[in-house]
């Protein structure tokens, strides 16, 4: 089911980014998927790890309301300069992960950046940090969109940017609390 729900996750996700004025039959589609992954992922872990599937949902949900609060007090004013830090941050992540997944194919291993010890431990809040600020330029679009006028479907295509960011910040709290946990 993990396995399904992963591989129509991803299928959903690129109909929905290519074909934006789908979005709302997308999205719920692609919530409901990325909802049989994590759940999934959750059991799996929260077997090794009792208990971390509702700390790293909680600490999830906690930074979304946080910096919600953040960004819409003013707060958290997003502009170009942030925007395009939080876009390379993300972006060089995502190089990495790759590059990661390559090399693993051949052997090659970062077991530093992916152990317990204190490198892969600031390494995992660095991610989740930058997967958190991605939850501002979420918060963002959907402002901009209301003030120029978006087309209704563009509500739906902000809100799967939310989900898809939000899958990404649970999955990088669930590994930093494993690395925690994996050094009791």
């Amino acid at each position: 089911v993990m396995i399904g729900g992963l591989i129509g996750g991803f299928i959903v996700a690129m109909i929905t980014i290519f074909k934006k004025e789908w979005a709302p039959v997308t999205s719920p589609i692609y919530a409901l998927l990325e909802g049989l992954v994590l759940g999934g992922i959750s059991a799996v872990t929260n077997a090794r790890y009792p208990g971390i599937g509702i700390e790293a949902v909680s600490l999830t949900f906690g930074t979304l309301f946080v910096l919600l609060l953040a960004y819409s007090s003013g707060l958290i004013p997003v502009t170009q300069k942030l925007r395009m830090g939080i876009v390379a941050a993300t972006g060089g992540i995502m190089v990495f992960y790759l590059l990661q997944m390559l090399l693993g194919f051949f052997g090659i291993t970062f077991t530093s950046i992916n152990g317990g010890g204190f490198i892969g431990i600031a390494f995992s809040l660095f991610v989740v940090a930058i997967a958190a600020l991605n939850l501002v330029l979420d918060f963002d679009f959907i402002e901009r969109g209301v003030q120029y006028g978006a087309p209704k479907y563009m509500e739906w295509y902000g809100a799967f940017g939310i989900i898809v960011t939000l899958v990404w910040l649970y999955l990088e709290i669930l590994r930093l609390l494993s690395k925690l946990r994996s050094r009791n």
